[in-house]
């Protein structure tokens, strides 16, 4: 696999509260240079980002109801709007965790679904289309609760299952931090929930080559990281891929 072809399944991201102008101009020049498939932005610099991709070929990213999900539905189905209405050409939207871990799974699914409804009228209206990808947050899921949970954004008609978003924190009974980020287990497993006609968007602690490789071969066709300019300066193309069935 070629340099050029890693960065088109990488979404170039920097979500960070303290993000400047200057810090996402430095992105977007990244995305332009390496060609990644988009850049992964909080939704204030939609605008300022689609002025500097303009004629890049990299796609608008960004997240709605981030990091915890606990927006209402509506409040969730209104950023998604305004963000498309901006020039978002693709959504990353959390799920209601809570709603998860209670077992609520029709609202678990009627949050994905009016979301999705919103980001698909609005983009219809101005003769785009988008992508939208449900985060499970998978350090907060048992086995069961995330294939319901991705069932739900698969029913609701998603286009893909992230793992994370980064931000997620699980602490043990002695109040120790537990693993969070995506992994190899629970990418697998999201793939062979969805099956191989949606994506599975890896995201969450992806720093180097390696890891990335194993998320790939994992089922993910999709990766986001804010280390996409060090896993592309140390690819080596050398190495074979083996990817499985995937859109």
């Amino acid at each position: 696999m070629t340099k050029l072809e890693i960065a088109s399944y990488i979404d170039h991201t920097l979500l960070a509260p303290d993000a400047g102008v200057h810090d996402i101009s430095k992105l977007c020049s990244e995305a332009s240079i390496y060609h990644f498939a988009s850049v992964c932005i909080n939704p204030c610099y939609i605008q300022y980002a689609r002025s500097a991709l303009e004629g890049s070929g990299v796609k608008i990213c960004t997240v709605i109801g981030f990091p915890f999900g606990t927006s209402t539905s509506e409040a969730k189905a209104m950023e998604a709007r305004d963000a498309i209405a901006n020039g978002a050409d693709e959504i990353d939207m959390v799920i209601n965790i809570g709603a998860a871990v209670d077992g609520r799974f029709s609202l678990v699914g009627s949050d994905i679904a009016l979301v999705v409804k919103a980001a698909r009228d609005e983009a219809g209206k101005l003769g785009r289309s988008v992508v939208i990808k449900v985060i499970m947050e998978t350090c907060y899921l048992d086995n069961e609760t995330l294939k319901l949970c991705c069932l739900c954004a698969k029913k609701a008609g998603a286009d893909f299952v992230k793992t994370s978003t980064g931000y997620g924190a699980p602490k043990g009974l002695e109040g120790q931090l537990l693993p969070n980020g995506a992994s190899e287990f629970h990418v697998k497993f999201m793939r062979e929930t969805v099956g191989p006609d949606m994506g599975v968007k890896a995201s969450g602690g992806i720093r180097n080559a390696r890891t990335a490789i194993a998320m790939l071969e994992a089922g993910a066709n999709r990766i986001g990281t804010s280390s996409g300019v060090r896993i592309i300066e140390s690819w080596d193309e050398s190495v074979e891929v083996h990817l499985p069935t995937h859109p």
